[in-house]
């Protein structure tokens, strides 16, 4: 089953906040979308499911992270960080393994966008966070996160594609981001890797990813 994007519906700036059903339900980050839970628990009933065996966040940017305690209230389920966080119950770190829905995922750390960034390396999908994305504005088909920011680099992010472009199987064929749409093989002409490559093509250029930095 294909992750349901639960922020899908907001009307305020948020995340791609994932479901991912299967034999570990596990929500990939929270969002601020209000009521996020509620859509959640939606989705959980219609699938027949009783409840999260856990919450993973990619790094704890307000906008991935707004309705965490929300979600982590109603259904009581642990929280995977590689971060401190009050409420984690599990650390991440590079190397780690979570289970994600049928998947086991990698964890691969990737700070750039974030000093606790992490993306989650799947046989078959890769949760990608900020820190690459399919399309957000500047680039339609390969894009990277933004690095102008305070506590933000450039160099270090670029060496975080590279970690995920060696840590990617072939078998990857869809990505799920934390902005944007995501990207699945079957429905455009790219490999995932080919997406990446361009997303680190882009941000290896070392220019400005939008006209105001």
């Amino acid at each position: 089953m294909e992750p349901i994007t639960v922020t899908a519906d907001a009307d305020v700036f948020t995340c791609n906040a994932y479901l991912v059903l299967g034999e570990s339900p596990t929500l990939v980050d929270a969002g601020t979308m209000p009521g996020v839970d509620e859509v959640i628990a939606d989705a959980l009933d219609e699938a027949g499911v009783d409840g999260l065996d856990r919450v993973v966040v990619t790094h704890q940017h307000r906008d991935h992270v707004g309705e965490l305690d929300a979600v982590l209230d109603r259904f009581d389920a642990p929280l995977y960080a590689n971060a401190d966080h009050p409420r984690r119950d599990a650390a991440l770190g590079d190397g780690d393994e979570v289970r994600v829905g049928d998947e086991t995922c990698t964890v691969v750390e990737t700070p750039g966008h974030a000093a606790d960034h992490i993306a989650l390396v799947g046989e078959e999908r890769l949760y990608s966070g900020d820190v690459v994305v399919y399309n957000d504005g500047a680039f339609d088909d390969g894009s990277f996160g933004r690095t102008d920011m305070a506590g933000q680099s450039r160099e270090t992010l670029i060496e975080s594609l590279h970690a995920i472009l060696d840590a990617l199987p072939d078998t990857v064929d869809s990505m799920y981001p934390g902005h944007g749409d995501a990207y699945r093989e079957r429905d455009g002409p790219d490999t995932v890797r080919a997406v990446i490559e361009r997303a680190t093509e882009r941000a290896e250029r070392r220019e400005p990813k939008y006209p105001d930095e």
